[in-house]
């Protein structure tokens, strides 16, 4: 992957010149948990200045990094990145703590992130993914097949959150999400069997068809709920 990474580094550089400041690997390439069957390759673009001018300068580069199977990379300008945190606490935090610089200087390391914007994100986001679980799964319970899957899909995210959970309550949370799933059942108490049992589906250490899925969705969102309630009582 390090040749696609310089590749790109160099079509955005050539696409942008100098308005092309820095760019930085995030996710779970920058934290060691890549899986190449589920992970993508995450970068954002920090620009002097984001105008038609520059996304039509940089549509060949975007075209092929897609084509390697990666997401857009995300472009904001150096004013964004340091006014957005508030908005996208969660996602500064995770970026500022697992990075790498490709190019440029280190523009994500000094970002700060407050703890009343952090807390209402967390929470938000941990019933909003809850919610549309709850309503996903509310028309998939006769199809097994289709509700293991929703469930394997969810459980990255509801870790990634958890992790999040952990720091907020000044719990020093790994980045792996086995490790994650271990430290959040011992510090909220939870079941940690049905989130390692989806972990075991994602990485094809157990088969799909051997998991009843029913009984493990409603030990899994218990968990969910308790790491909600937990995060509710924070001080805000």
């Amino acid at each position: 992957m390090a040749n696609q990474l310089d590749q790109i580094v160099e079509k955005l550089r050539k696409a942008l010149d100098t308005r092309l400041v820095s760019v930085v690997l995030y996710g779970s390439a920058a934290t060691g948990d890549h899986q190449e069957k589920f992970s993508d390759y995450n970068i954002l673009c920090i620009l002097t200045r984001i105008t038609p001018a520059e996304l039509r300068a940089v549509e060949p580069a975007f075209r092929w990094w897609r084509e390697q199977g990666n997401p857009s990379p995300l472009l904001l300008t150096e004013h964004e990145l340091k006014t957005s945190t508030d908005c996208f606490a969660i996602e500064f935090h995770d970026i500022r703590e697992h990075h790498r610089i490709l190019f440029g200087p280190n523009l994500v390391d000094s970002l700060e992130i407050e703890r009343t914007f952090y807390r209402a994100q967390v929470e938000t986001q941990l019933r909003t993914k809850l919610l549309r679980l709850r309503q996903k799964a509310g028309g998939l319970l006769s199809d097994k097949d289709a509700l293991r899957q929703l469930l394997a899909d969810s459980v990255s995210t509801f870790c990634v959150l958890f992790r999040h959970a952990l720091l907020l309550d000044g719990v020093a949370a790994p980045v792996r999400k086995r490790e994650i799933v271990e430290a959040a059942g011992r510090h909220f108490s939870l079941e940690t069997t049905p989130l390692l049992t989806l972990l075991d589906q994602r990485e094809g250490k157990v088969k799909a068809k051997d998991i009843e899925p029913e009984p493990l969705f409603a030990r899994y969102i218990i968990q969910i709920e308790k790491v909600i309630d937990a995060v509710d009582v924070l001080a805000k």
